[in-house]
């Protein structure tokens, strides 16, 4: 059976959330949930309005070109791309085309996929306003003009992906890198990312560098988490490879597809033999403007630590193991509560553990995200205090902070409701392992020929205590006890 090489290039669309305004407009940019409210005239394109173009928001996009190595423009210009569709009042999009340049061109960036170090190269990333979204329902359309106007940065690579996980784990670390650096929340749930996918095969063995060999390229559509994003791909891929198999491929147009969450599947929507001709032209409304240098050196020297190096730094200052340390900064929100939890002085790997485990598992089971979460910072480092004090055992602590985490309670308040506080005064615990030794003696001795006997007085005395008696220090005493018995 012949083997086949996916190629794949992505087309992310990201909201820059971390603006005042929208890109042209006055009009708040911020999510909400009440229809039709962050709107002014400028975004529903009233007669004799104008736009004016918000500076935060270039700002942003060139950090975002600066950190993905490429280069950035002499002056800065922006175009009518002309098409018609209810959701663009306008009757176009007011972005950025390749000629004149974009806010940035021709980069690369490394990231991490399996343990592996892969480098994508990135052809363009560019800045434009978003349209309106619109909500089908079955008989009418419904469309919501707040995200109209919203800045967002499309990013396009070229077909340097060939696996799903690849794509998946660019994805992973561009929407960290928006994050760190300030640039958006990119909060899927809230429709700040989105991305189209391009999946053709080739052979193994012909040169990719080649696009001679290059299949025929399959757009995906407006795919909405990197969830579908992997099973888009994988399902074109394999979807391909049978087309390949059964003589259909060669037959195959370029065409546009859309992805069914439901059956994990691509739709064919429409043929895209020949581009379609937006009639792009200079926006005649906002002048060019050339990018001071300086300005630049100035974008470039703010850019904040990013997450790979916060990996580091865990790693190499806070001991840290890289494992965790990969958990804890795939999310900035995640990384910023941990950084806030040891600066109360809680011990780092100690909050790594307990984030990484049973609060993790919390919000991803009650979808919920770090930012909503009930236990805060503090709370945490007081139920640290109390196992590293030996107050209560590692085993109270996980009941403990799982009922808090449901009942959304203070876990140190909870363990004194409870009154789970571990027995660690040494007489009392001599004094309950003496009777419970007393009311062994046929263990007692069987334990003199067979010392693994040593963990079932040890479960008696959990047993006697209802768990409070401290693991560390009843071992201590139960041995030094027994020997004397």
């Amino acid at each position: 059976m012949t083997k086949y090489k996916a190629l794949i290039g992505l087309e992310m669309h990201c909201e820059i959330s971390e603006t005042k305004t929208k890109v042209f407009s006055t009009a708040e940019n911020s999510y909400n949930d009440i229809p039709n409210s962050n709107i002014r005239p400028v975004d529903m394109a009233f007669p004799g309005t104008l736009p004016v173009v918000n500076k935060e928001a270039v700002r942003k996009a060139l950090m975002a070109s600066l950190i993905l190595n490429c280069k950035q423009p002499e002056y800065i210009y922006f175009e009518r791309k002309n098409y018609y569709y209810p959701d663009l009042p306008k009757g176009f999009q007011i972005t950025q085309e390749t000629k004149p340049t974009p806010v940035g061109i021709y980069g690369k960036l490394s990231y991490e996929c399996n343990d592996e170090i892969k480098t994508v190269r990135v052809n363009n990333i560019h800045l434009e306003e978003d349209a309106a979204s619109s909500t089908h329902h079955e008989d009418t359309t419904t469309i919501n003009y707040n995200r109209a106007g919203v800045p967002l940065l499309e990013l396009v690579t070229e077909p340097d992906f060939h696996s799903a996980d690849e794509a998946v784990a660019f994805l992973e670390t561009m929407r960290s890198i928006y994050q760190y650096a300030g640039i958006s929340e990119a909060d899927s749930k809230k429709g700040q990312i989105r991305c189209d996918v391009n999946v053709s095969i080739m052979e193994e063995g012909l040169d990719a560098a080649d696009p001679k060999n290059w299949g025929t390229k399959v757009e995906i559509k407006n795919v909405n988490s990197f969830g579908g994003v992997r099973d888009a791909i994988n399902y074109e891929i394999n979807r391909q490879i049978e087309a390949k198999e059964d003589g259909t491929y060669e037959k195959m147009e370029q065409q546009t597809r859309r992805f069914d969450e439901e059956s994990g599947t691509t739709i064919y929507m429409r043929s895209k033999v020949d581009a379609i001709d937006y009639k792009y032209f200079v926006e005649p409304n906002i002048p060019k403007f050339k990018l001071d240098k300086s300005w630049l050196e100035e974008i470039k020297s703010s850019i904040p630590p990013l997450a790979s190096e916060r990996k580091e730094k865990y790693i190499n200052d806070y001991n840290i193991t890289p494992r965790d340390a990969k958990i804890l900064v795939k999310e900035k929100p995640l990384a910023d509560y941990f950084e806030e939890t040891i600066s109360l002085g809680a011990n780092p790997q100690s909050v790594a553990n307990w984030l990484n485990s049973i609060i993790l598992g919390h919000i991803n089971k009650m979808e919920l995200s770090i930012k909503e979460l009930f236990l805060t910072p503090k709370m945490l480092k007081g139920l640290i205090d109390l196992v590293e004090g030996n107050k209560i055992s590692i085993k109270q602590a996980k009941e403990v902070l799982t009922k808090a985490l449901e009942e959304e309670k203070d876990p140190v308040k909870l363990v004194s409701e409870l009154g789970i506080t571990q027995i660690t005064d040494e007489k009392e615990l001599t004094s309950i392992i003496d009777e419970v030794i007393s009311e062994n003696q046929p263990q007692l001795e069987a334990y003199k020929k067979n010392p693994k006997l040593f963990d079932y007085f040890v479960g008696q005395v959990m047993k006697k205590t209802r768990g409070k008696a401290n693991p560390a220090l009843t071992a201590k005493i139960l041995k030094q006890e027994l020997e004397k018995n």
